[in-house]
């Protein structure tokens, strides 16, 4: 009987020190609505249709890739369950889905939505419900404003940062130029063309001819591009979406007009604007850019390019390598698998910002050399560095060094 006391003791002892590191493991676990022991929920919101429906390809490219990460065994073993709605970049349908992600699918943080206009009009709901709005994808300045947004953060470099190194090119290489400027008649257009001219300063009166903006509802930009030729102007700088900019360059071959042609970052991709509104009407167009470009050959031996097309082949086969929107999902979604694993078990959604404002010197192997994220508690813009490029051929060339930013734009 000694011996059976014994092991009913020995059991007892053992189930009693099961369950204390089950109590102190489960302790150590902090949840949010949106994450348990086997998932993460995140939401996110694309134009996969309406006018800036060419974006919807980062959206895609992101499912993608958490797809490979969950075929991977997920982010300390949790699958991501990757939840994206259409909102056609129509700012009441953003609110729409936004509430439905948050209110009905209860996800953990709303991830990479697109646009200025529609993170606009979600920004003060994420905030005031405290769920991440995390690396938004749009340029806005905006986005850095930790002191009264901390819920929100960008990811890519700022609009006004990528027009002020225009206007700094212009300055040195044609002081005396005639600038006609077409934008976006919202807050993303508005907010390069406050860049630009912040980065003219005193001299921007005089050098811009003319403000010229658009309406996204407007089938085609043609007449405006008629009207900046005629105001003489030898500088033009192209603030829009990628089917406008398509427009825009064909407009301007059409109709003879020779500008020193600046187009932003956003419509730089060679598959979805370059390529359609054709190579020939394309030469020596200068954007600016901070990923790596696929159709560029100097990165065929890149590790990082070859991870790239790797996943491509496997994961979404049917996407365009060329277009520059799979190269931002694919950056993107790494970026914040970083901050997710960084998360630990505590994935609640103050812990979420805190990782994501604790990135330093954090490299997705798509960026160029020598740009870095970098986050902290009061500098929510990411990416702040560009490099000029021109487009020659069938591709960018980059050309000049590395420029940085300050955080605020």
């Amino acid at each position: 009987m000694p011996a059976v006391t014994g092991k009913i003791a020995a059991a007892s002892l053992a189930l009693a020190l099961f369950a204390a590191t089950t109590s102190t493991a489960s302790a150590q676990k902090k949840y949010d609505t949106g994450a348990t022991d086997t998932e993460i929920k995140i939401g996110n919101i694309m134009p996969y249709s309406g006018p800036a429906s060419a974006y919807g390809v980062i959206g895609r490219t992101e499912a993608a890739y958490f797809k490979k990460v969950n075929d991977e065994g997920g982010i300390n073993g949790r699958k991501i369950n990757f939840v994206s709605y259409d909102d056609a970049y129509s700012p009441p349908k953003t609110v729409e889905q936004a509430r439905k992600l948050v209110e009905s699918d209860e996800v953990l943080l709303i991830f990479n939505s697109l646009g200025t206009p529609p993170n606009s009009a979600i920004q003060k709901y994420m905030n005031s419900k405290k769920v991440p709005q995390l690396f938004v994808a749009t340029g806005a300045t905006k986005w850095n404003d930790p002191q009264n947004f901390p819920w929100t953060m960008g990811w890519q470099p700022n609009y006004q940062s990528e027009t002020q190194i225009y206007a700094k090119y212009i300055m040195k290489a044609m002081p005396n130029a005639k600038i006609g400027v077409l934008y976006q008649n919202d807050d993303y257009g508005k907010d390069y063309l406050k860049g630009l001219k912040d980065g003219l300063g005193a001299k921007a009166a005089s050098m811009i001819v003319l403000e010229e903006s658009y309406e996204t509802s407007e089938p085609t930009i043609d007449n405006h591009i008629v009207k900046l030729k005629a105001t003489g102007a030898d500088v033009f700088i192209n603030i829009t979406t990628p089917k406008f900019a398509a427009q825009a360059i064909k407009k301007i071959s059409e109709i003879g007009w020779k500008p020193t042609h600046f187009l932003n970052n956003v419509s730089a991709s060679v598959g979805s604007v370059i390529k359609p509104a054709g190579f020939e009407n394309s030469q020596d167009i200068i954007s600016a850019a901070y990923l790596k470009d696929v159709s560029d050959p100097q990165w065929k031996d890149d590790a990082g390019m070859k991870a790239f097309l790797e996943f491509m082949t496997k994961y979404f086969p049917e996407g365009d390598k060329l277009d520059g929107g799979t190269i931002v999902g694919y950056g993107v979604a790494q970026t914040l698998v970083e901050v997710l694993k960084k998360c630990g078990d505590d994935l609640t959604r103050a812990n979420v910002m805190k990782q994501a404002a604790s990135l330093k010197d954090f490299r997705t192997e798509v960026l160029l050399p020598g740009i870095k994220i970098n986050t902290g508690p009061n500098d929510f813009a990411p990416i702040s560095s560009l490099q000029l490029m021109k487009f020659k051929g069938e591709k960018w060339d980059l050309f000049g060094d590395v420029i940085s930013a300050d955080a605020g734009g």
